[in-house]
């Protein structure tokens, strides 16, 4: 069966779908943040997530055989050797103390050439404590008026 196999699929082939989220995924690691559709910026979150765990695995552990295996796996998924470096020696400490949600998605609005979704990707900050919630006070219960009896 094939369940839970159509996420993110974009309209294109396999091959041709994992060159393009790894091409994204460079520009990420490497920029910071980047415009791109929104279809293909939330194609590339989970992508780019499983990256940096891979970048956080290697930090936390000390064995050298393990470091280069998390990094080997990474440059197999990017496909860009300066990337999954600037990810590994620079970034991947910011994300220690963090657990999941590293990349945020901003909604731009349209694009004009062909009216598609817009939105802005970027990595965030390792100390961002995101927005905070702040609770709803419980609504206030409107006193039932009593029911008319019907007199007989």
């Amino acid at each position: 069966m094939r369940h839970l196999n159509h996420r993110h699929t974009l309209g294109v082939k396999k091959e041709h779908r994992a060159a393009l989220v790894a091409a994204l995924a460079t520009a990420l690691f490497t920029h910071g943040r980047i415009r791109t559709t929104l279809s293909k910026a939330r194609a590339l979150r989970p992508f780019a997530e499983k990256v940096i765990t891979l970048a956080k695995k290697a930090a936390l552990t000390e064995d050298k055989a393990a470091k280069v295996h998390f990094r080997r796996l990474a440059v197999a998924r990017v496909r860009d050797e300066d990337a999954v470096k600037t990810l590994f020696n620079e970034r991947a400490t910011e994300f220690l103390k963090r657990n999941g949600g590293y990349t945020r998605i901003y909604k731009l609005g349209q694009r004009v050439g062909d009216a598609a979704e817009t939105a802005l990707i970027e990595l965030v900050a390792g100390n961002d404590e995101g927005y905070k919630k702040t609770a709803k006070k419980p609504a206030a219960k409107k006193a039932k008026a009593p029911k008319a009896e019907a007199a007989a």
